[in-house]
This record gives C-alpha cells, structure tokens and sequence, in this order.
C-alpha cells in the first residue's frame, strides 16, 4: 500500500468518525437542557435531607378548605357531625368553606351561600374554637378574555361591598383566591389596601390564597416570556402581599415534581422563601395536597402529605424555627383520603 492510499484510508474514517456540525449543535443543546434540570434536581434532593428541628410540629394555627357543598344544601346534619369529629384534636382553627364564586363584576350572589346560617350554627356547637371564613375567588381575565378584572376600579370596589355583605351573613374573616394573578399587579394589592380597613373594623382575618415563590429570581419573567403564565410570584410581590392581610396560604402544590424526594425539597425551599419575607404579625400557612390527580402539573405518588410535611418542618427548622404564627393549609376537603388525614396527624401532629 502507497502512502498515498494509506493517508486517504485515515482521512476516510475520521471523517466517518468526526460528528457533523448538526450533530454538534444538538448535543449542546441537550447538554445546555440537562445541566441546568440536572443540577436544579441535585439542589431539590439535597434540599429534602437532614434532620427536622424539635418543636416544628403543629402551631394550632392550621387551615382546610372546604367545597361548596357545605352551603348548598347537599351536606346534613350528619356530615357536619362527622367533619367535626374529623378536626377535633388536631390543630386546625380556620375553616376557609366556598362561598363564592363572585361574578366577573365582582358582584357575590346571596344564594351562593343560602344554608350560611345552618353552617355556622353547626360549627359554632360543635367546634367553638374554629373560626370560619368565606371562601371566595373567581377567574381572572390576565391570560384571557373572559373574567374578573382587577384594573376595573367599579369591579374591586364591587367586591369589597361583596365582602360587607358576607361579613354581615356572620362569616368569621374572609379568604380570598383570584387566579391566575400575576406577579405586580397593583391592583390586586390597591383592592388588598381598600379591604383591609373593613376587616379591621369587622375584627375579622382578612386572608389570601398566593401563588408559589421564584426558586430562582426572575423565574416568574422567564415563564411569562415563553409560556405566557408566569406561575410564579417573585419574593419582593409576596411580601407585598403579606405585609396588607393577617393569613397567606401558599399553595404549595401543583408543582410538576416527579419524585417524593424533589417535591420535598421544593416545598422546604418555599417555605424558607416564604418565611423571609413574611411579617411576624401575619399567619403564614402552607398548602397540603389533600387531592389526587395525575396530570403534567400534579403527581400524587411525588406529591404526597407525607412529603410536604417534611419539606415545611425542613423549611421552618432552617429559617425561623420559634415562628408561632405559622400552620398549614389542607386542600381540600371533598378530595381527601384516609391516608391523608393519617399523614397530617402523624407528621404535623396534633
């Protein structure tokens, strides 16, 4: 064989060997995708482990919602006995039962809570120490046509009479829960500033229900540039938000994690994030998945009540371990299970 023939066989396979320029370009880009997920789930992993904190068990402070069922009609006298069989002992105080929605208007309609008195009545016999508030939200219009909107100033000073009214239906505090709410918006906390006054003056819990915090800074932008729903808030807003009501609840679900371990360390990064930010004269909750769905936002086998207990005791014991205004929030009562309830008992204790 000829040098010749030789160097042109060597040129032959390296270029048979040599990746192409496309192949090139893909394989960054995967290792651009990966790293980054691959280290974010590292971090979650880590978060999750070490040893929980003495003391970071039930406040007595707790929260569940509950569904519309309670001021329909559709529940008795027997369920209500069996709900406040269900809560005694354990730390729940607040009761947050559906009372809405409002209308687009920001309007309440009286029948929407038609059997408030047979429920209060109940509660007050049964459950004297457990306070309710009425649950109410609507859909807002930030991600389509149709909805509450917020930048109406007739539609929020709609919703305030809305809550007079409910408060003078004898409703212990009210609960509110507007979504999608982005991120910013001044007028979600200008209609925050207008309710606050008549709660106070009511001395009654003005409360929220809030999105989750940026794992990273910026996140909520990133989200709300490519996916046009920022799902997250940023931690300066939540503070916003917190320093104008007496109660958040974080609803510390929905997360997309696929593992036990991930969601875990994702709800103790919440909560530190939540606890920093979040006046010491504010009840701070965070959510429990007492639901069971398996979709792209919600894996019930990751996201369990076991899980997100361990992350919030994580996240309490790293960040304000003696916080005393701090519980936890259950959603929701008509989706709970057996094992639900057990795991809240057992973890959070009563």
């Amino acid at each position: 064989m000829s040098v010749g023939d030789l160097a042109q066989r060597v040129r032959a396979r390296w270029c048979r060997r040599r990746p192409t320029w496309p192949k090139r370009i893909a394989l960054a880009l995967v290792l651009v995708v990966l790293l980054p997920v691959t280290g974010a789930a590292l971090a979650l992993r880590l978060n999750c482990t070490g040893d929980v904190g003495d003391g970071t068990r039930t406040r007595h402070r707790d929260a569940l919602w509950l569904g519309h069922a309670w001021l329909d009609g559709r529940r008795t006298d027997a369920d209500l006995a069996a709900l406040a069989t269900r809560l005694r002992r354990t730390g729940i105080r607040d009761l947050y039962v559906h009372a809405g929605p409002l209308e687009h208007d920001g309007s309440l309609r009286s029948d929407r809570y038609r059997r408030a008195r047979w429920f209060l009545d109940g509660t007050r016999r049964a459950l004297p120490r457990v306070r309710v508030q009425a649950w109410l939200g609507d859909k807002l219009a930030t991600e389509g046509p149709t909805g509450l909107r917020l930048t109406d100033a007739r539609t929020r000073a709609r919703i305030v009479a809305s809550t007079r009214r409910i408060l003078d239906a004898g409703f212990g505090g009210v609960h509110f829960d507007l979504e999608p709410l982005h991120s910013g918006d001044g007028d979600y906390l200008a209609l925050l500033d207008r309710l606050r006054p008549l709660t106070r003056k009511r001395d009654v819990p003005l409360s929220v229900a809030a999105h989750q915090i940026d794992p990273l800074p910026g996140l909520h932008s990133a989200a709300g540039a490519l996916a046009g729903h920022p799902k997250w808030w940023s931690q300066e807003f939540f503070g916003e938000v917190a320093r104008r009501v007496d109660q958040i609840a974080v609803m510390s679900y929905d997360t997309s994690m696929p593992l036990e371990s991930l969601y875990g360390g994702y709800v103790a990064q919440q909560t530190s994030l939540a606890l920093e930010v979040t006046p010491r004269t504010t009840d701070l909750l965070m959510g429990l998945p007492f639901f069971h769905e398996d979709d792209i936002g919600h894996r019930e086998n990751a996201e369990t009540v076991g899980a997100a207990v361990r992350g919030i005791r994580l996240g309490l014991s790293r960040t304000d371990h003696e916080r005393a205004r701090f519980g936890v929030a259950l959603y929701v009562d008509f989706a709970a299970e057996e094992r639900d309830w057990s795991a809240y008992r057992k973890d959070w204790g009563a």
